[in-house]
């Protein structure tokens, strides 16, 4: 089974939180802490990451991901959760609310997409990931090194997150970090751009306001859900809830908890 990080009581309503690609279950800590007031909160450790190594091989895909964190939750007693998935937990947490929409009361996807449309596209990912496993797997903090100079992560460097993230990233078992690369690729996932109509849930759509990709994503996938709010914050990236912390938890928090009426 997933490794899993609970705080709160178990007879709250539970929220659960899903890490981007080469984190961790604790990078939620500080977002459990503010909401274990009035929730239940289950942060899971994704396939080769964290506390969840050496699973099936089935695991290591997004599909096989979403169905052990389905199982992490029936552990628990959860029968039905609120969903927070962050880019490649965000197309895990889609995967799951696509699978079992009925277990899911409500879905928060940060940074995250639905697919790539294409079968070009997806080829050309399955290439550009299978070069950054390699290289993760003979180096992976000079891999972490280049990794955190794209682009999409300037403004990480902006708030002075960068060596400590590294660090952090770095604990992780190459060949492990390597799987879960190759399995969960964009380029081995099916586009589900067009299922997203049948998703009735409620769902927060987050994006950076630094991060124009993803904040192209969420205002085309606003137009195909039929509940969707959207959230750009301000001065943020693609790592919304690292960066701009308070206003994450802030945005979250009124998502979960709308007013009454």
């Amino acid at each position: 089974m997933l490794s899993a990080t609970t705080v709160g009581t178990k007879s709250n309503p539970t929220v659960c939180f899903l890490h981007g690609f080469m984190g961790a279950a604790t990078d939620w800590a500080a977002v459990m802490d503010d909401l274990s007031d009035r929730y239940f909160c289950v942060a899971v450790d994704l396939p080769g990451h964290g506390g969840s190594t050496e699973q099936e091989s089935f695991r290591y895909s997004v599909t096989g991901a979403a169905a052990g964190v389905a199982r992490v939750l029936h552990a628990t007693g959860t029968s039905s959760c609120s969903l927070v998935g962050y880019s490649m937990g965000g197309r895990v947490a889609l995967a799951l609310a696509l699978a079992a929409p009925e277990r899911i009361r409500r879905l928060v996807l940060e940074s995250a997409s639905p697919g790539l449309r294409t079968d070009e596209e997806r080829a050309r990912r399955r290439r550009t990931d299978a070069d950054r496993a390699r290289r993760i797997e003979a180096d992976l903090r000079g891999f972490l090194a280049d990794w955190y100079r794209m682009p999409l992560f300037d403004s990480l460097r902006h708030h002075g997150l960068v060596e400590s993230m590294i660090d952090q990233r770095a604990g992780n078992d190459p060949a492990e970090i390597a799987r879960a690369l190759r399995g969960m690729s964009p380029g081995r996932q099916t586009s589900c751009w067009s299922d997203l109509s049948a998703l009735s849930m409620p769902t927060l759509l987050l994006a950076g306001g630094l991060d124009d990709k993803y904040v192209g994503v969420t205002a085309r996938m606003a137009r195909r859900l039929p509940e969707a709010e959207r959230a750009v914050i301000p001065g943020a990236g693609h790592n919304v809830h690292a960066e701009r912390p308070r206003a994450y938890r802030t945005r979250v928090r009124s998502f979960l908890a709308p007013p009454a009426g």
